[in-house]
Parts: C-alpha cells; structure tokens; sequence
C-alpha cells in the first residue's frame, strides 16, 4: 500500500513509519521542516500524495507535551482543527482517493472519572466536570472539534475513522515511556496527589497492530485506542519501577507537580487527570492485545530499551 502521514514526523509518526515500512508498503511524510513539506492549513503540491495513495493517517498537531498557557491552548487548537479539514479537502479533490482516512484524536476527550471506565459506547465525554482547571476544559474542545472536522469533511468515497489515542508506549528516545523511565530511574516516581488517578496507554507493538486492522476491516468512526487494562497512576509507576528495578519512588502532592511541570515545561493535567479508558470496539472486533496489562509492557518497553 501507499500510505501517507501528515504530520509523521513524531514518535507516532516514527513508530508506524518503520512498522509499514517493515512490512514493505510506501510511507510519505508530509511535514513542516521534513518529508513533502506543507503549511498544515492550505492546500498545496502535497496534496498529489494523497490522489491515489490507500491510506492517509493525518497525526498533525501540536506537541501536548508544554505549558497549558493561552497562547499553546490556541497554537493546539489550530494546529489540530486546521489540518484535518485541509486534509479532508485533499482526499475530496483526490481523482483516486484513498479508501481510508484514519484521523488522530485523543483519550484525553472523555471525562475526568474513577467510577467507570470509558468505552466509545457508554464512555462520558468530558467538560462539564465538577471542581477540574477550566483548560481542561478546553483540552476536550479541541478533541471534539478535531472530531467534528473530520465528520464534516464531505469524502463520500472513503471511510473515517477517529484515533482516541491513549498515551502509546514506545521504547523510542524522546517518547512519553522515555520521560516516565527517566522520573522512575531518578527516585521520583511515585504516586502524585495520591495516586488514584487512572493512567491509560497502549503498547506500540499494539498500536500498530490496531491501526493495520482499523486499516482492512470496514470500521469507521470513533475508535479508542488504550490497552484493556488501565490502572490507578500510583500502580503504574510501581510497576514502571520495577521493570527498572528502582525500588523506592518519592511521593508528590498537586502543589509539587505543579513545580516540576514547571520546571520541565510541561502540564499537571498529563499527570492528574484520570483517563480510564477501554478499547470496547477493537476487543468488539476480535483485536487481541499482545500487552494487555501494563507489568508485561513496562518490562518488554524497558529491556526493549536496554
């Protein structure tokens, strides 16, 4: 197949590219410094790529990884809702279009909760929840108006289908596991204003697997992607330590997380909201989990690195 990325060129980007590649299809990135260049808002040459490609997998957008300030809220907002109407113009004006269109969205979309998991069916979608920052708040506009270019975007011809990403676990430098690893090896991982919170992620060797079967089964709309089994942040960080075999993790309460967030430009909401999310329509589907539970995939992720 002939599959395009725009917006490939993060660890996402990274992990499918050498998968599809492995496997011997044609991977286009189309990016704003690498690969067939774009703007991310205007339709262009890039757009050649598209007429007559199978699959475009559109993971642009902004980094979540910094500062929750007004003017990142905006450069994520844009970032996300300009490229997937211009994507969806694309394959619009495609002589050939792709047969399928497979959007990134995110698990952060569902609401802040510890009473039940969020499959796509009964899962609460987030925003109207008590006594939570108001950029939380705005962090579920823009997983919903993400949502909305995608089913507004008039591509008759190929099928749609929404990522609600957990967190993808990779073995990667730079990547969310390579962050977590790096806090746990360092004594600092333990639980954060108590720990109850829920943590949810998804292997990479899972990821990949999911998206192949979103790729061949005619599946459309919202899709969570996150391993069955999501567990309370202070479970997940013990089990990240011992697969780094660090025996002790030093607490932290909100205000503490508040400076270290600070201090590595990041954001507490990646840390302190609870993102218990399930994969209802992939185990739907018949998808088998090779890292169901997070003790076996923080192991493999960390000898994988090793």
């Amino acid at each position: 197949m002939k599959i395009v990325i725009p917006g490939g060129t993060g660890q996402v980007g990274g992990v499918l590219t050498r998968a599809f590649k492995a496997a011997g299809h044609e991977v286009v990135i189309i990016g704003r410094s690498t690969g067939v260049r774009w703007d991310g808002h205007t339709l262009g040459r890039w757009a050649d790529e598209i007429d007559g490609a199978d699959v475009v997998i559109n993971l642009a957008g902004r980094s979540v990884s910094c500062r929750y300030t007004a003017e990142n809220l905006q450069q994520m907002m844009r970032s996300r809702v300009d490229s997937a109407p211009v994507v969806g113009e694309a394959i619009a004006k495609a002589a050939n279009p792709p047969g399928v269109w497979l959007q990134m969205s995110t698990a952060t979309i569902y609401a802040h909760r510890f009473d039940a998991a969020n499959d796509e069916e009964t899962g609460v979608l987030g925003g109207r929840e008590p006594d939570v920052p108001g950029y939380w708040t705005y962090s579920v506009e823009i997983a919903k108006r993400w949502e909305a270019e995608l089913d507004e975007a008039d591509t008759p011809a190929t099928r749609k289908v929404a990522l609600r990403a957990a967190m993808v676990m990779s073995p990667d430098r730079g990547g969310v596991f390579d962050y977590l690893s790096w806090l746990a090896r360092l004594g600092l991982g333990g639980p954060v204003a108590g720990g109850h919170q829920y943590v949810s992620w998804i292997h990479d060797d899972d990821f990949v697997r999911a998206v192949a079967l979103l790729i061949r089964e005619p599946i459309a709309g919202a899709v969570n992607l996150a391993a069955p089994n999501p567990v309370p942040q202070r479970e997940f960080m013990r089990e990240l330590r011992q697969a780094w075999h660090v025996p002790v993790g030093l607490p932290a309460t909100s205000w503490m997380a508040e400076i270290g967030a600070f201090a590595i430009r990041s954001d507490t909401e990646l840390l302190l909201k609870s993102r218990r999310v399930v994969p209802g329509r992939l185990l739907q589907a018949g998808f088998e989990f090779h890292f169901p539970n997070w003790r076996e995939a923080a192991q493999n992720l960390a000898e994988s690195r090793r």
